[in-house]
């Protein structure tokens, strides 16, 4: 850890208090969090650029530093937990960064794991340091308690004194009652904000050298250590590409081709039942060439051996390819959901990963290679989540296949709509206006009532305000004006319905008969 300079250290104090203020405002008001957020990650990125120049000095920091301003601008636009963990680890990154050069993924996830288990008690470790050092200069102690001696009496003193005379005199009483003192719940509450705040901003403005002197990981050098010999190789490549011809075959068959399939099986089921199984089935095949296969290895030598490797691969990406027909055929048997959308992206992920390996093969690659390339991979896909809603491209997709196909299409689910909020309002009021059958549209009108409101209690703050609910709200109010709703005494359904009343509770007619 680099030494307790004066003045460096007292920009730190002020910029880590600084923050500690800056959140208390923000984020301590009715448990709501809007684009503040994105302005408070943007304080925060400041305060490490201005308390920390070897940031802006470091190439690889300054990439970080400019990735983490990224993710701050989208905390801006719509606060999200996924955009704040990647904000997390870029502002970590152009941190730790000017201390030791970026080598492999694996070894920096663990290094920023450390990082943020070690910040857990940074600042308390520094205020020791710190105190020990003036307690070590000069007549230090002796000030200090030279200072307590100093103003221990008339602190004392005062306050018995006024305590006599709140007694003895009304006046001085009414003042003291009129002071409110703060609610003890909320200041605890405060107090453990501004201790979570202090734990994640002291380490990245003063970041453990313990955390950068931990070695590169030892993992790509132990997978390149297997060599199972060539005649194993050679043997389970040929079992593992028969089965998996037999697998794509059949996809081929039923998902790409559309044949009949078997009376008892349905394509529903078809689509549905394997697509996430073949997707583990791909990613066991992708570690089996990744451990056994290594650059310089026996089998990498070996003709056959990478002949076979490389029609494995293919019929991987031919795999992860039908998963996703699958997955597609499913959302146009019963709509899109946000877990479609992302299981989507992972299946994208998986096919680049395949690619990857069979390109580190081909051209010699390392491992380290192989796991920047595709933690990079990973990244990229990652931060599209959290710039896009899915939420909101999940009820674009449903309506907007329910306006062109009509019946035609799948069945909406409503309940889904209500449930995505503030993400599918825009999408509803569009399906609204675009109804024709005056129920459907009764029930739009509910789910984009309820939406609204929500949207309404978080647009009236500041704390709660986001840029993109502001447009949101916008669009909406350009395309459909004040719900019209019909009576629903005894309330509505997730999908908008109006409930039945119950029989049981019906009030007898006037005039029954009594027993």
């Amino acid at each position: 850890m680099t030494g307790f300079g004066r003045g460096d250290i007292g920009r730190k104090l002020i910029a880590g208090m600084a923050l500690i203020a800056l959140g208390e405002a923000i984020v301590f008001e009715e448990g709501l969090i809007g684009s503040a957020l994105g302005g408070f990650a943007l304080a925060w990125l400041a305060a490490l650029v201005l308390t920390r120049p070897a940031v802006w000095r470091n190439r690889a920091a300054e990439i970080a530093a400019t990735v983490a301003g990224g993710f701050a601008l989208v905390l801006v636009d719509d606060p999200n937990m996924l955009a704040l963990v990647l904000f997390a680890v870029a502002v970590s990154l152009a941190a730790l960064l000017p201390r030791r050069r970026f080598d492999d993924a694996l070894a920096w996830a663990g290094r920023l794991a450390w990082h943020g288990v070690s910040g857990l008690g940074a600042p308390l470790h520094d205020l020791g340091k710190l105190a020990r050092i003036r307690a070590r200069r000069s007549q230090g102690g002796l000030r200090f308690s030279g200072a307590i001696a100093l103003l221990a009496m008339p602190i004392i003193g005062g306050a018995i004194f006024l305590t006599l005379f709140a007694n003895a005199n009304p006046l001085i009483a009414d003042a003291f009652s009129s002071i409110a003192l703060p609610n003890l719940d909320t200041v605890i509450l405060r107090t453990i904000l501004a201790l979570v705040i202090a734990m994640g901003a002291w380490p990245m403005l003063r970041p453990a050298a313990s955390t950068t002197r931990r070695e590169r990981s030892g993992t790509g050098r132990d997978l390149d250590a297997i060599d199972p010999g060539v005649a194993t190789l050679t043997l389970s490549l040929v079992v593992f590409n028969a089965i998996f011809a037999v697998q794509n075959a059949l996809d081929i068959a039923f998902l790409w081709s559309g044949a009949v399939l078997p009376s008892r099986v349905t394509m529903a089921e078809y689509a549905h039942q394997g697509a996430y199984a073949l997707i583990v089935t791909a990613l066991l095949a992708g570690a089996f060439v990744v451990v056994a296969l290594r650059p310089g290895g026996t089998g990498a030598a070996s003709v056959v051996v990478r002949r076979l490797v490389t029609a494995w691969i293919a019929q991987n990406v031919l795999l992860v390819a039908s998963s996703a027909l699958r997955t597609l055929d499913y959302v146009d048997g019963f709509g899109m959901t946000t877990l479609r959308l992302a299981a989507l992206a992972w299946m994208a992920l998986v096919a680049t990963g395949l690619v990857l390996i069979g390109w580190r093969l081909v051209r010699g690659r390392s491992t380290a290679w192989l796991v920047n390339a595709n933690a990079l991979a990973a990244a990229l896909v990652l931060a599209l989540c959290g710039v896009v809603d899915l939420g909101a491209a999940a009820a674009a997709w449903n309506v907007r296949v329910a306006m062109t196909q009509g019946r035609g299409g799948p069945p909406i689910d409503l309940c889904y709509l209500h449930e995505l909020g503030a993400s599918a309002i825009v999408s509803v009021a569009r399906l609204e206006r675009h109804a024709s059958d005056p129920v459907i549209r009764d029930r739009l009108a509910f789910i984009r009532g309820e939406a609204r409101q929500d949207l309404a209690i978080r647009l009236s703050t500041w704390r709660g305000w986001t840029w993109r609910n502001a447009r949101r709200w916008a669009q909406v109010e350009a395309i459909a004006g004040p719900a019209r709703l019909r009576p629903a005494p005894e309330g509505r359904e997730c999908n908008g319905a109006i409930k039945a009343p119950d029989p049981l509770t019906r009030t007898p007619l006037t005039g029954a008969p009594q027993r």
